[in-house]
């Protein structure tokens, strides 16, 4: 097969269009043709590496596939060839404790594909049958691959960790990023009202256009006083925070006696600092929230066959341009999710 393989860490260039050995399936797995596969942040985390996360090399990135199944194990039950799917990117032991009740995303053996295992950027990809989810019927395959790891995300960050209530005020930071665009649709869903940011008026009229009912343009605004000003100094129930140390000061100080800021990532940085007297004596809470459970991915996918969520698709690059649709991801230059077709 044709595939995307590093076999080291460094910039766009290390990736490499090549062909790669057909994956071989195991009894509980199937074999996936890959007709498309979604770039996240995490695939550029990947590949630059980190001291702490041995990935194996050499390796193929992607966590977000859409594709048909060419071949079920002797125990796949649930799938047949030639069904298209979506696959759910966390892949897990199944069998601990946290896994069978319900909460996989904890499970201590958690990875997702392309991470600390084989992914998507490839003509064919193996994968646990328990990951494959219905295929929403009117989507392309790009539109398909966009949905999982941003809205399972989204979905967990809002419902299940902040606890997210109907007219309740949600600040969503970076409103042009997978995981901002679908928190919108989410918020907005459950009858929340949105403040959104963004670097770009363009990219506020998309978000304004998904749903959000105030917009922030955080290159020449600062964030905590225009939330002040669109609350009426109560500042927000919710912040949506996934961007790191650039925004972490204004998350903190725009929340609302009581509030909530759940956090799934550190784009731009780790060393965030919170002063405890304000955390404690405005009653404050801080979430972390990583990825979600496949109960809730089936769920997100119901509302989006229904046409409740829709996913929001920037730009499309062929398989073999992965090194330059990388390079446009790191640029911040999207609205969306960029896609790779295969």
């Amino acid at each position: 097969m044709k595939a995307i393989v590093f076999h080291q860490h460094g910039g766009p260039e290390v990736l490499k269009y090549t062909d790669a050995p057909d994956p071989a399936i195991r009894p509980n797995e199937v074999l996936v043709r890959v007709r498309a596969c979604a770039l996240n942040h995490l695939d550029l985390w990947v590949r630059i590496g980190n001291p702490n996360v041995p990935i194996p090399l050499p390796h193929i990135p992607g966590s977000d596939v859409a594709g048909e199944i060419a071949q079920i194990g002797a125990d796949v039950t649930t799938v047949r060839v030639g069904q298209k799917v979506v696959l759910a990117p966390g892949v897990t032991c199944g069998k601990c404790a946290a896994c069978v009740s319900g909460q996989d995303n904890r499970c201590r053996h958690f990875t997702n594909l392309g991470y600390l295992i084989d992914g998507g950027c490839a003509e064919l990809l193996r994968a646990p049958e328990v990951n494959c989810m219905p295929y929403p019927e009117k989507l392309t395959f790009e539109e398909a691959a966009s949905i999982p790891l941003v809205f399972q995300t989204a979905w967990h960050m809002l419902l299940v960790r902040a606890e997210l209530q109907p007219g309740e005020d949600v600040l969503i930071l970076g409103a042009g990023s997978g995981v901002g665009s679908a928190a919108i649709q989410i918020a907005r869903f459950f009858d929340a009202r949105v403040i959104a940011t963004a670097g770009t008026d363009e990219k506020l009229r998309k978000a304004k256009q998904l749903g959000a009912d105030h917009l922030i343009n955080h290159k020449n605004q600062k964030i905590r006083d225009e939330v002040r000003r669109i609350t009426g100094k109560r500042g927000v129930d919710v912040v949506f925070e996934h961007v790191g140390t650039a925004t972490w000061d204004d998350s903190f100080a725009s929340l609302a006696p009581g509030g909530r800021l759940v956090t799934c990532g550190a784009t731009t940085g780790y060393d965030a600092k919170v002063d405890l007297r304000f955390l404690f004596s405005r009653q404050l809470s801080l979430l972390g929230s990583y990825m979600g459970t496949k109960s809730e991915l089936h769920r997100v996918m119901r509302l989006v066959a229904s046409g409740r969520f829709k996913p929001v698709v920037d730009r499309i690059f062929p398989l073999a341009a992965c090194a330059q649709a990388h390079a446009y991801l790191e640029s911040s230059s999207q609205f969306g999710k960029v896609v790779l077709a295969v």
